[in-house]
């Protein structure tokens, strides 16, 4: 049996992940080290963020051009091992 899968997606493309965590400044801080380590260039408005109802934790979407999915691989696991980070989507 062949697969003749379709690709989910095609490079380069627009993507958007969503980090969830304690609000804090080390937490913004963190993730925005690991997208710089990742992507090149981010746009002005790529970043954008909102607080819980109880403001005690903040999600931030960053919308960037995606080059690989070794580049998402790499993002995704780097955001997995930081400890400030609870959830990425």
């Amino acid at each position: 049996m062949t697969s003749d899968r379709i690709p989910i997606l095609q490079f380069p493309c627009e993507y958007m992940i969503k980090v969830m965590g304690k609000n804090t400044p080390e937490f913004e801080g963190t993730v925005l080290k690991i997208f710089t380590q990742h992507v090149r260039d981010l746009s002005e408005g790529a970043i954008s963020s909102r607080q819980s109802k109880e403001k005690n934790f903040l999600a931030l979407s960053i919308t960037f051009t995606a080059t690989s999915q070794e580049q998402l691989d790499q993002i995704y696991s780097a955001l997995s091992s930081a400890d400030d980070v609870i959830m990425a989507l």
